[in-house]
């Protein structure tokens, strides 16, 4: 038996490095899927890669979408029977210095990012306690602890993560739904690996575990608060960071 066994997940932005690789590793634990994205052909690479089409489905729209996010969940009970664990996980960046964002790129940060995992968190927490419980992982970033310059909207949008979760979490704890975040460091993924070697170099210096982490890595931690191997665990925070900015 895996340890979400017979449960159904739903993973908004699912296609992504750090999605494909929790829906895998849900996947082998023994969940159901569904994967959100605004992208149809991500959607049907990423089915075709995990290779479940008895246990995957896709739902094509928008996190920041409240039509598309119902869709999400009701896709995930009409496909599988029941709405147990929910990623916010869906997001991107738009990088620049406060005087050069426009402001069209700090609306869509905080939209999908933020915005996306409210909705998210909300239509999640509605289904799961009629069902009895369930859990909700949202996906915050080391970059909403500390700060990175030119992400003043990323870093804003995922630092509100931290609230969203913990306000959520007192509002349906009585339900049995249990609410947490992750905040990942420097994670191996094509966009790290083409980074030039010195910015490489001196991002590795500030990591005391010396390395940077694997999407694995973030995908296990998931699974850890998405099980009931932290049935008494919500409102917190897990860094996935290898000790950097400890």
């Amino acid at each position: 038996m895996g340890l979400v066994e017979g449960k159904t997940a739903v993973i908004t932005g699912g296609p992504g490095g750090l999605g494909l690789a929790m829906a895998r590793t849900l996947l082998d634990h023994g969940a159901s899927v569904v994967l959100t994205d605004v992208s149809a052909s991500s959607l049907e690479r990423a089915a075709a890669d995990l290779d479940r089409p008895d246990r995957v489905a896709g739902s094509l729209g928008s996190a920041s979408n409240p039509e598309d996010v119902a869709a999400a969940a009701a896709l995930a009970v009409s496909a599988f029977g029941r709405l147990d664990i929910w990623v916010n996980n869906a997001g991107f960046a738009r990088d620049a210095t406060m005087r050069k964002m426009p402001i069209e790129d700090f609306d869509a940060v905080i939209d999908v990012h933020l915005r996306g995992a409210w909705l998210g968190t909300r239509e999640a927490a509605g289904i799961m306690r009629e069902s009895g419980g369930g859990s909700i992982i949202n996906v915050s970033s080391i970059s909403g602890k500390v700060g990175n310059i030119g992400q003043t909207n990323y870093s804003a949008a995922k630092a509100g993560i931290v609230g969203l979760t913990k306000a959520a979490a007192k509002e349906v704890g009585h339900a049995g739904v249990r609410v947490n975040a992750i905040q990942p460091g420097i994670i191996s993924t094509p966009m790290t690996d083409a980074m030039p070697e010195r910015i490489r170099e001196s991002r590795l210096a500030e990591v005391p575990l010396g390395r940077f982490g694997q999407p694995s890595e973030v995908a296990d931690v998931v699974l850890f608060l998405a099980s009931d191997l932290s049935s008494y665990i919500t409102g917190t925070v897990i860094e996935i960071s290898g000790g950097r900015h400890i």
